[in-house]
């Protein structure tokens, strides 16, 4: 009986207690559904932008193909796949070419020493524009004992898999089935002289006049040791030179007639060594150690032309160079005859520590997107600097002159240069929900260390942008009576600050007050006002509570009158809603 009580007496405690707890739990659960109801609400039609396909981070658009973007194009991916094959659309002759699949590749790597192989995309535009070039490589190629091949690796996927290639085109260099990435530039004559050193001795001899003058009229740039012996340890220093510097022609010759037609005194001291280039600076004297590094450090110097024209042939020498500082001219080409002369003269201060560069800002194919980089408008001339250890920018004030680049490059290279950044104008007003954040103003609305700062660095042709924006204007109107947040967007082509780094469009960063010393917070939610709301709830410095209220857009008339406005307000209660 007694056993009977207690159990009885447990069961009623028990049943207290759930009681008291259970309706809390119910309607904690209501409250929140309640809650976030409102915020859920539409205005005209509602977008989850989480739902949208394409949109993580390792997908968010990077770059416009064109200035505007078709409302209705599809994807790249889905674009790309239309297009024809350009090695068959634009009738290249590749019948040198050696066409792999996942069925002959083994053979092709166990029958030949040496090989080349693409892996490329039929839509890819940049393996359309190597196409020609890579096949014209393999006919001037063709009996030296090494293959050029190519894979489509929209077809053999496993392949591509096996050979880790993420971008295209990817290209691999053989040698008895072991591949390393090909390093030099993509056109015809680059990857003959490649392949050539890495089959080959790497270093030729010139002993008569007939082949001295055919190599100095068929060469841009050419380096000649004039030694003792074409066999030995001088020898030996000038090939292992030449295997490391893959775009300059290496020689070597007893003959001083040879010497005296290459500018080299034929009673100098020997070794002795010219690098000669068909540029306003045409010979370069040695007078180092004849060793391979000293030798190497000349080349690598002296090579680039005093002021270098920029292309698309001509950036993988820029920016594959060893040298990471970058001088910058910008000039429309009608006056660029004027002001290239001043900035040659200044190269050649400081050559082996800065690459000087000519941008024509009115080509539209090369120049106009290194303008848009730099932040460059009009005709010029404007000067820039750029460091590419750090992809710091400088700009340099004042008129281009000799004097003026002289200072604005030893004060680039001392480090003496506060750097520049993108910024369009401010804007006059800024009364909107969502606040314009420019480069210029970022710091007085980003960095206001009394603000929590939600901000979106977006691009105009960026789809995921648009579409993300109704969502992104419906929260800032949510949240506009809270004086501590701040709803903020930036368009990330033409404006840049070191705080606001962004690999793709959108990029949602978050900026907690008091805490804008620290990098900011990568907004990693869903994209619907709902998540963004809750991730400000969890990380917001301030605390703030959101209450129910109409939501009336600004600056637009409503049917509702101030006074039902108000008494509708007021009979929300005043809880927090979420």
């Amino acid at each position: 009986m007694t056993s009977f009580r207690c159990f009885l007496v447990l069961s009623l405690v028990s049943f207290l207690l759930l009681s008291t707890v259970l309706p809390s739990i119910s309607t904690n659960d209501e409250q929140d559904d309640e809650d976030l109801r409102f915020l859920e609400e539409t205005e005209g039609k509602s977008v989850d932008i989480a739902s949208l396909p394409h949109l993580s981070d390792s997908d968010d658009d990077q770059f416009p193909d064109n200035d505007e973007e078709d409302e209705d194009s599809g994807s790249e991916q889905e674009t790309g796949a239309s297009l024809s094959d350009p090695y068959k659309a634009t009738q290249i002759d590749d019948k040198d070419v050696v066409v792999l699949t996942q069925g002959n590749f083994s053979d092709f790597i166990k029958n030949n020493k040496f090989g080349m192989v693409e892996f490329y995309a039929p839509w890819c535009g940049h393996c359309q524009s190597l196409a020609p070039e890579y096949a014209a490589a393999a006919t001037e190629l063709k009996g030296e004992g090494v293959l050029l091949a190519k894979v489509d690796a929209t077809q053999e996927d496993e392949l591509a898999e096996e050979y880790d290639v993420e971008a295209f085109p990817t290209i691999y260099f053989l040698v008895d089935g072991k591949h390393t990435l090909y390093p030099a530039a993509r056109n015809k004559d680059a990857i003959v002289t490649w392949i050539k050193k890495q089959i080959g001795p790497g270093i030729y001899n010139v002993t008569t006049l007939d082949d001295a003058e055919r190599i100095l009229t068929s060469e841009s740039e050419v380096a000649l040791g004039y030694l003792n012996s074409l066999v030995g340890p001088e020898s030996d220093e000038l090939a292992a030179t030449s295997k490391l510097l893959d775009d300059i022609k290496f020689y070597q010759t007893m003959n001083p007639d040879v010497a005296k037609l290459f500018h080299i005194d034929p009673e100098v001291k020997r070794p002795a060594l010219v690098l000669l280039k068909k540029d306003a600076e045409k010979i370069c004297h040695f007078d180092g150690l004849f060793v391979k590094t000293a030798i190497s450090e000349f080349v690598t110097s002296n090579k680039l032309p005093l002021v270098t024209i920029f292309s698309r042939e001509s950036a993988p020498s820029i920016f594959e160079s060893s040298i990471k500082m970058h001088l910058l001219l910008f000039a429309t080409l009608n006056i660029s005859e004027k002001y290239i002369p001043v900035l040659q003269e200044a190269a050649k201060l400081f050559k082996g520590k800065l690459i000087s560069i000519y941008v024509q800002v009115d080509n539209e194919e090369s120049g106009k997107p290194v303008a848009n980089f730099f932040g460059v408008s009009g005709n010029g001339p404007t000067i820039r600097a750029y460091s590419g250890d750090d992809a710091k920018k400088f700009a340099m004030n004042g008129d281009v002159t000799f004097n003026n680049i002289k200072a604005f490059a030893e004060d680039f290279l001392a480090g003496r240069l506060k750097p520049f950044y993108k910024s369009d104008p401010i804007p006059e007003t800024n009364n909107e929900d969502v606040k314009e954040v420019v480069g210029d103003n970022f710091d007085e609305i980003v960095l206001d260390e009394s603000k929590d700062v939600l901000l979106e660095i977006y691009a105009p042709w960026c789809g995921h942008c648009r579409s993300l924006e109704p969502t992104y204007n419906k929260l800032a109107q949510h949240l506009r009576g809270i004086n501590s947040l701040v709803i903020a967007k930036m368009d990330g082509t033409t404006n840049e600050h070191p705080k606001a780094k962004s690999a793709g469009f959108p990029t949602m960063l978050f900026f907690p007050a008091g805490k804008k010393s620290f990098d900011p917070m990568k907004v990693n939610t869903g994209r619907t006002v709902v998540d963004f709301y809750k991730f400000l709830k969890e990380h917001a410095t301030i605390p703030f509570n959101l209450k129910k209220a109409v939501l009336v857009p600004k600056d637009k008339p409503t049917k509702t009158s101030d006074s039902k406005v108000r008494e509708k307000s007021s009979s929300v209660s005043s809880k927090e809603e979420l």
